[in-house]
């Protein structure tokens, strides 16, 4: 019985000892498994649902890659940038993109699409924005909200994403200082969540908000608002890939995000965004912007 005890304790030292050494092997041989990409990316990505069909493709194309995102704010976004958490960013607010460049910690700037934020709001339009321009709207909708309270209100996101930023860009535009005279006003709530919830709030609130164009054309059968500005300089909306940079953070995989930023700029990734949205939707939700020079209005 002791032989027959030791000869199978012998066995299993044995299969121990070959497990470890074709372990060590295969970790020296530069065997690493699928490389993780991991993209910090603004909700409005995901909740049109382009991010899926974008990976399925890429990954098609690089089965070694598993990409991973992350759906938050852009202010969030450059954030887990700025701490070397992911890899990339893909986000949509060109003042924050430069500084996050210029401070070095993304690499470059790659603009892919552009859409439009969109002015919405109950089809009562209780401010009578219909017609007019964003910033001229929004001037409405604070006197109007200021005089009636209960009868016009904004939602905005207030989560420092590029809609939230746009969104005060346009506020202060108007003349009014938002941290005084529009943040804290009866009419105006803050939802502190990504686009979709907002725009629910919106709803039942029966209140305006800027939405981009994108999700609130994937969504809108969801709700009743109504778009009533959607275009215009002050509502354009531009996309960009931004590497995170490896001379900051050793640990990000730089050349896998190259490989991201390559494949959405190619007349394959080109394709896919510019017609995403067209079965579905009745329209594309992006219009591609590789090889050309960003709009300006």
């Amino acid at each position: 019985m002791e032989r027959k005890s030791r000869r199978a304790l012998l066995v299993i030292i044995g299969i121990i000892i070959i497990a470890i050494i074709a372990a060590s092997y295969l970790a020296f041989s530069g065997f690493k498994g699928k490389q993780t990409l991991k993209i910090a990316t603004t909700t409005s990505l995901e909740d049109t649902g382009l991010l899926p069909v974008l990976e399925a493709a890429f990954e098609k194309e690089n089965p070694d890659v598993d990409v991973q995102f992350i759906a938050t704010g852009t202010g969030q976004a450059l954030e887990y940038g700025k701490k070397g958490d992911v890899d990339l960013v893909m986000v949509h607010s060109k003042t924050q993109e430069e500084e996050f460049v210029k401070e070095g910690y993304g690499t470059q700037r790659y603009p892919f699409a552009y859409n439009y934020f969109y002015v919405v709001g109950p089809s009562t339009d209780p401010a009578q924005i219909n017609g007019t321009n964003a910033t001229a709207a929004f001037k409405k909708i604070d006197a109007t909200g200021s005089a009636n309270p209960n009868q016009v209100k904004f939602v905005s996101r207030g989560d420092n994403s590029g809609t939230n930023t746009r969104e005060i860009q346009i506020w202060n535009k108007t003349g009014a200082n938002y941290n005084t005279t529009i943040r804290g006003q009866n009419w105006y709530i803050e939802s502190g969540k990504g686009m979709v919830d907002t725009l629910n709030v919106a709803n039942e609130k029966s209140a305006y908000t800027l939405s981009d164009s994108g999700t609130f054309l994937a969504y809108k059968d969801n709700i009743n608002l109504v778009a009533f500005i959607t275009q215009g300089k002050d509502l354009l909306n531009i996309y960009s890939l931004i590497p995170v940079n490896p001379g900051k953070f050793s640990r990000v995989d730089y050349n896998t995000s190259m490989k991201w930023v390559d494949f959405l700029l190619s007349p394959e990734g080109q394709k896919i965004v510019g017609e995403y949205g067209k079965d579905k939707y009745g329209q594309e939700l992006f219009i591609p912007l590789a090889g050309v020079n960003e709009p300006t209005e």
